[in-house]
């Protein structure tokens, strides 16, 4: 009985090592398409110049770079502009984070803003000009609009044209600047937005 049962454990062990062994279950997520920034690719680096005659006397600096492998594009920019005899002197920040959408050559990009809104804009581009529409956001300026449009002059400068429309009013300008590339786009991004342009 004992060697038949010796018998029984060593067959038992024998299939055991025979049967094939499963591999490891392994997970993936499929990843999204990366998005394709190749029309904007221009905006890449840091920028920075004064404002026109069209408006009140001011600076900005913008700042444009790829992250997070070249799937968003983050922007910071700094705007101080001059009190003028309607509008009192602004002194403001803002970064934004622009993500693809369904349609080519249209993105998203979330603003947000030191003064507390966050909003959202649909942008268009059309060859050298880039249109920022207001869509909403989790905290935009209540009853204001605002929509900007950079355009590309050459290989180092642009402009930026700023409108802003009060609550049941139409959109009137509100600063345009001329801006000079003043560094080309890093070799590898930063991991973060990194620090506000001086």
């Amino acid at each position: 009985m004992r060697s038949a049962f010796l018998i029984f454990l060593c067959l038992m062990s024998s299939a055991a090592l025979a049967a094939p062994k499963k591999p490891p279950k392994t997970y993936s997520i499929p990843l999204p398409p990366k998005v394709d920034f190749s029309a904007i690719d221009w905006l890449i680096g840091d920028w920075s110049g004064k404002t026109t005659q069209k408006g009140p006397s001011g600076e900005v600096h913008l700042s444009v770079a790829y992250d997070l492998d070249k799937r968003f594009m983050f922007f910071r920019e700094k705007i101080s502009l001059a009190a003028t005899d309607s509008t009192p002197a602004v002194d403001e920040s803002w970064f934004g984070i622009m993500s693809g959408r369904d349609s080519p050559n249209e993105f998203t990009l979330r603003v947000y803003s030191s003064t507390g809104f966050i909003t959202r804009y649909r942008v268009t581009v059309q060859q050298a000009d880039i249109r920022f529409l207001p869509e909403g956001g989790e905290e935009p300026p209540p009853g204001w609009l605002f929509r900007r449009e950079m355009q590309r002059l050459d290989t180092g400068e642009l402009s930026e044209a700023v409108e802003a429309a009060p609550p049941d009013g139409s959109f009137f300008s509100y600063y345009s600047a001329k801006l000079t590339r003043q560094t080309a786009a890093p070799a590898a991004a930063p991991s973060a937005p990194g620090p506000e342009p001086k």
